[in-house]
């Protein structure tokens, strides 16, 4: 499983312009069943997604094509996270034992 974080760049100022794109960018990550949950940054720093059921090179492809990335108004990060234990609500996202 991953977190990725879109914190703002240079071209932060981009973001209503590109908006709209990068919203169905997040659209096609929830489709596709990639994405677990979206949100902010809080205290307005960029945003967060988790996503699992991917690989790290999958997702590295489709972070690239988001268009905040494309037009450098996020800069991205991912970090992975190797499940150990979890509530048995997020069951899903251990590994099969």
């Amino acid at each position: 499983m991953f977190i990725v974080l879109l914190r703002f760049a240079e071209n932060r100022a981009a973001a209503a312009e590109h908006m709209p794109a990068h919203q169905q960018w997040i659209k096609l990550g929830l489709t596709d069943q990639v994405f677990l949950l979206v949100g902010g940054i809080q205290p307005g720093l960029g945003g967060a997604v988790l996503a699992h059921n991917t690989s790290r090179q999958q997702l590295e492809q489709r972070v690239a094509e988001d268009p905040f990335v494309v037009h450098r108004v996020v800069d991205a990060e991912i970090l992975q996270i190797a499940p150990g234990m979890a509530d048995p609500r997020l069951g899903f996202l251990l590994p099969a034992r």
